[in-house]
């Protein structure tokens, strides 16, 4: 189901947008391209958004997969300064290092490195666990100067 919901609040709009997508290399990929279209709609800026959509998505569909559930995106605009990016997987009990906690990979390591991706375009990022057995993994990108 695709939804997208332009709402105002106190004069200042906030859009959003929300997609199930199947946890499968497809599915990452349609949440990129997704993202880039509807922030091009939008004329927000694409590039950060959709690397992190990317990474985030890929984790989702490496490290949150359960045959036959989904993957949820979500983006928001607040009040044109602020877009949030949400990727919500059903693996609650796999949860990836938090921002303050994470550390660089060795050199050789084969994975962890799309969070640092993450941590360098977005200006905040961080994890919400619940309702059971979900997770979210968030980034927020200050949109205004």
């Amino acid at each position: 189901m695709t939804q997208e919901i332009t709402r105002t609040e106190h004069s200042a709009p906030a859009r959003q947008f929300t997609v199930l997508l199947s946890p499968t290399r497809r599915g990452a990929r349609l949440a990129r391209l997704l993202t880039a279209a509807h922030l091009g709609d939008w004329g927000l800026p694409v590039e950060s958004a959709a690397h992190i959509v990317a990474e985030l998505a890929a984790n989702a569909v490496v490290h949150g997969r359960v045959p036959g559930r989904d993957f949820r995106l979500g983006l928001t605009v607040h009040r044109e300064a602020l877009l949030r990016i949400e990727v919500t997987d059903t693996r609650g009990d796999r949860l990836p290092p938090l921002p303050e906690a994470f550390a660089v990979p060795a050199g050789d390591a084969e994975s962890r490195r799309g969070l640092l991706i993450v941590g360098a375009l977005a200006d905040r990022w961080g994890v919400d666990v619940g309702p059971a057995p979900r997770k979210t993994v968030w980034a927020e990108i200050d949109l205004a100067p």
